[in-house]
């Protein structure tokens, strides 16, 4: 009779979400960081090598770039803050309409970072090094402001659907263009998820754009791209897979138990569990360790599943974040 074999506990892969956190790892503020090339490639293959993590999204600002290449202003945050855009250089998203597609090769800093991402390809061959790409109401929202973009909403619905699909013409050409130059993409589209947008206003107004960017990128990088969208996301999660998407975030601020059993039915996903990042900058590892041990409890025996942070803080410590990737890693199934 044949030995039965042993079936071998798998083990859950962590992965946490660099962007500023890339600045600590080599003692520079995230304004720095951002907007130099050079230190952008630096930080986040020394935070690669320190953590082994995957995918790798260079990026500090990540939701600022195409803003930004369109007018938006980025400002200098104090200390080690987050550089934002808080003057927005359009009044409505009828004015968007007006608008060429950006080009990926000369404006703002999207060059600079398709370029330090490189770096970091050709110095860590084993990362999965990816270029952030807004979605097209994160990116609506920075180009007329949050305030301004609901209040077209509740006035001319259609019109915003429309001016959002005028977008997405621009985030493709920055999609082909990170393609070309052999990286690839990871997309996020927080702005759109509830509380901020309804449920009815995300299916009614956002959701045509949505599907036409993930067609269309997916297209480009030839398999279906991740959809990672942070906020209460459970009332929308049918429409979020109605996109074709073959990967997904539960964010910590949605309600994760039944999040992870709606997506039963959804085995061919791969889902992110994301730990509430705030134990990061604890010093007692000892939150960290409950937090871990809530999140692998919602994996149950899920295949297709990983554990994330949510956007790692600046200010996490790195030998927290190791003490965690060594925890979950010890914890095979």
């Amino acid at each position: 009779m044949e030995q039965q074999k042993t079936r071998q506990p798998r083990v859950i892969p962590f992965a946490p979400s660099v962007y500023e956190h890339a600045a600590r790892v080599i003692d520079r503020s995230p304004w720095d960081v951002s907007r130099d090339g050079d230190l952008l490639s630096k930080g986040h293959i020394e935070a690669f090598r320190l953590y082994n993590h995957n995918p790798v999204v260079v990026g500090i600002d990540i939701y600022n770039l195409e803003a930004e290449a369109y007018g938006a202003p980025v400002n200098q945050p104090d200390a080690n803050g987050i550089p934002a855009i808080t003057t927005h250089p359009f009044g409505t998203v009828e004015d968007l309409l007006n608008l060429e597609p950006l080009d990926p090769r000369k404006d703002g800093r999207i060059p600079m970072v398709i370029e330090a991402a490189k770096r970091v390809a050709e110095e860590c061959p084993q990362a999965d090094v990816r270029v952030p790409l807004s979605g097209p109401f994160s990116l609506a929202s920075n180009l007329v402001g949050f305030e301004s973009l609901l209040c077209d909403i509740q006035i001319n619905p259609d019109l915003v659907g429309r001016t959002l699909r005028h977008l997405v013409a621009g985030q493709v050409e920055f999609c082909k263009e990170v393609i070309r130059q052999g990286l690839d993409i990871a997309f996020f589209e927080s702005a759109a998820t509830p509380p901020l947008l309804a449920p009815h206003q995300f299916r009614d107004v956002e959701l045509g754009a949505l599907k036409q960017i993930m067609e269309e990128t997916s297209a480009v990088v030839g398999h279906p791209v991740p959809c990672i969208m942070g906020g209460d996301t459970l009332p929308i999660l049918d429409y979020i897979l109605d996109t074709g998407t073959g990967y997904v975030c539960c964010p910590a601020k949605t309600n994760q138990k039944k999040f992870m059993e709606k997506m039963q039915t959804r085995p061919d996903v791969m889902v992110r569990i994301n730990m509430d990042p705030g134990g990061m900058s604890s010093k007692n590892f000892d939150v960290v360790q409950k937090e871990v041990d809530r999140v692998l409890a919602l994996s149950e025996n899920r295949e297709k599943v990983c554990i994330g942070t949510g956007c790692l803080p600046f200010e996490a410590d790195p030998d927290v974040v190791l003490k965690t990737k060594e925890y979950v890693l010890s914890l095979g199934r």
